[in-house]
């Protein structure tokens, strides 16, 4: 038996509570580690002081969105937004380096894949790259449904691998989010095993209403068992949006608390 380690989403969870005390939130409910989206409003020395608090590790966080926020939706891969783009590279490198977070994750926003956008994406990101392993940060991009983020630079597991191979980072990896590659692809076990070699971190919740992963159509219980047989050792990543109050939500991890590695992958028995 080997239980999965769950980390935290306090973008999503918690929203009734400042940062500070997400953090002190997801200790006490049992998570292993916390990540988030934008936390550049909070101090990265109060960040630092509530990690050391709790002991739990930041272990992602993004880049910007833009200064249009969401109809941006990252500028990554914007040629006309290269020095913006960079700009917000350089902010979320420090602010890892100032909280020991190990993961960024650059968004690319949204570019309908016009010309020259993939060849500003793979630009930003070896310069991302070069910037973060000096101080051993994983930089991440990650695939999101056309029904979230209509005309999003990246909706597929294949166009992110493409990118990934064509900036040839060592520590550039793949954000699989099976929220969003079950709505563009499903398949989700083949995806993974397939993928395993790229991914740097795996997100969950449930498909379609993005609640917690207790029901819907993916059959988590299952898949964390799958993920144990292929040999998947991170973090899973919280990132859904409660349905009630967090706590309230929090059985689903009582629920899959343990993995039985009998089961046969999928095709490869």
């Amino acid at each position: 038996m080997i239980a999965p380690r769950f980390s935290a989403n306090i973008g999503f969870l918690w929203p009734e509570l400042d940062f500070i005390d997400r953090i002190h939130a997801a200790k006490k409910a049992g998570f292993q580690a916390v990540e988030c989206h934008f936390p550049y409003e909070v101090p990265e020395s109060d960040v630092k002081q509530a990690l050391n608090d709790t002991g739990l590790p930041l272990i992602g966080l993004n880049t910007q969105l833009g200064i249009n926020g969401a109809d941006d939706f990252g500028v990554a891969a914007r040629p006309d937004r290269v020095d913006e783009a960079r700009g917000y590279i350089d902010q979320a490198v420090a602010y890892a380096i100032a909280t020991d977070c190990k993961a960024i994750n650059v968004v690319p926003g949204k570019t309908g894949r016009a010309e020259n956008c993939e060849e500003t994406f793979r630009d930003n990101l070896s310069y991302a790259c070069k910037h973060a392993a000096a101080a051993g940060i994983n930089i991440h991009i990650e695939p999101i449904n056309t029904r979230a983020a209509p005309g999003f630079h990246l909706t597929t597991i294949a166009q992110a691998i493409d990118t990934i191979q064509g900036v040839q980072a060592d520590n550039l990896k793949l954000m699989f989010d099976c929220f969003h590659v079950q709505i563009m692809e499903g398949d989700l076990a083949n995806h993974l095993h397939n993928a395993l070699p790229h991914i740097g971190h795996i997100q969950i919740s449930a498909v379609h209403d993005r609640g917690e992963p207790d029901t819907g159509e993916i059959n988590y219980a299952w898949l964390f068992n799958y993920l144990a047989t292929i040999g998947w050792k991170g973090f899973i990543g919280a990132e859904y949006k409660p349905r009630t109050s967090t706590d309230e939500g929090l059985v689903w991890m009582t629920q899959f608390s343990h993995t039985d590695n009998t089961m046969t992958e999928p095709g490869r028995a």
